[in-house]
């Protein structure tokens, strides 16, 4: 059995910035705080976490929505990849960010839940805020 979830975070940037930086390596760098890679193209490859992350680009629609195939390193061996969908709405006061993360592996949704708010949500908060 595979698990999803979908998380909503309001961040403090226009749509077009958090698309831009959620597919730059230098910017995902510094609002998650680790390394991270980015070929921003379809097809292209990605890591964050220094390789902790990894995956690759399916499908992006400018400023509004990106779909990856999405994996870490705590995936049980010969385990698909989940898919990771965001998507970018332009809201008061900046940017609607929705994840919708699907085809987990079984007993590791509310790891990954807590992951993305601690990892992800609250650091870009504070980098958005802090850059804009």
């Amino acid at each position: 059995m595979t698990l999803s979830f979908t998380m909503t975070t309001l961040l403090p940037a226009l749509p077009e910035r958090v698309f831009r930086a959620w597919l730059s390596g230098d910017e995902h760098s510094k609002f998650a705080g680790s390394p991270a890679t980015v070929d921003a193209v379809v097809g292209g490859a990605f890591t964050a976490w220094d390789g902790y992350i990894s995956g690759t680009t399916l499908e992006m629609i400018p400023y509004s929505r990106i779909v990856q195939a999405w994996r870490s390193t705590d995936f049980p061996e010969g385990a698909p990849d989940s898919r990771l969908e965001i998507l970018l709405e332009a809201a008061p006061g900046g940017t609607r960010l929705t994840l919708i993360h699907s085809g987990l592996p079984e007993g590791t949704e509310a790891d990954y839940q807590q992951g993305w708010i601690d990892f992800y949500f609250t650091p870009m908060a504070e980098y958005f805020s802090a850059t804009a």
